[in-house]
């Protein structure tokens, strides 16, 4: 038995190797760093809005516990306030992302999420 493969099944892999690379949408430097950039855009905007609203928070309950002297308390109403503020913007913004981390929404074909759904 010889340890060299048969060059016929060499050169027909090598045909639908190049069969499936021609079919197979081409990928460009910038297509890869904008997807890399979407995914670290969500993330700093998610980063923005939980610690904005946080802000907001603590600036309107240190303001009101100035204003209306009940020191630590609207401090703390309003930080209890501003967080769940903030994670509610994350829901919305993870909303288009079905809820989920590296969540992409299906294709309108060629998806197998969306063609195993069942339509009514």
């Amino acid at each position: 038995m010889s340890d060299e493969p048969d060059p016929s099944s060499q050169d027909d892999f090598d045909a639908r190797l190049r069969a499936a690379q021609a079919k197979r949408p081409k990928r460009t430097e910038k297509s890869d760093r904008s997807a890399r950039g979407g995914g670290l855009a969500l993330a700093f905007r998610i980063g923005v809005e939980l610690v904005s609203a946080l802000i907001v928070g603590v600036g309107i309950g240190i303001l009101l516990d100035r204003w209306l002297g009940t020191t630590p308390w609207m401090l703390l109403l309003f930080f209890v306030l501003g967080s769940a503020a903030g994670i509610l913007n994350v829901f919305r913004a993870m909303g288009d992302y079905g809820h989920g981390a590296g969540y992409r929404r299906p294709d309108n074909e060629g998806d197998r999420a969306g063609r195993d759904r069942r339509h009514d």
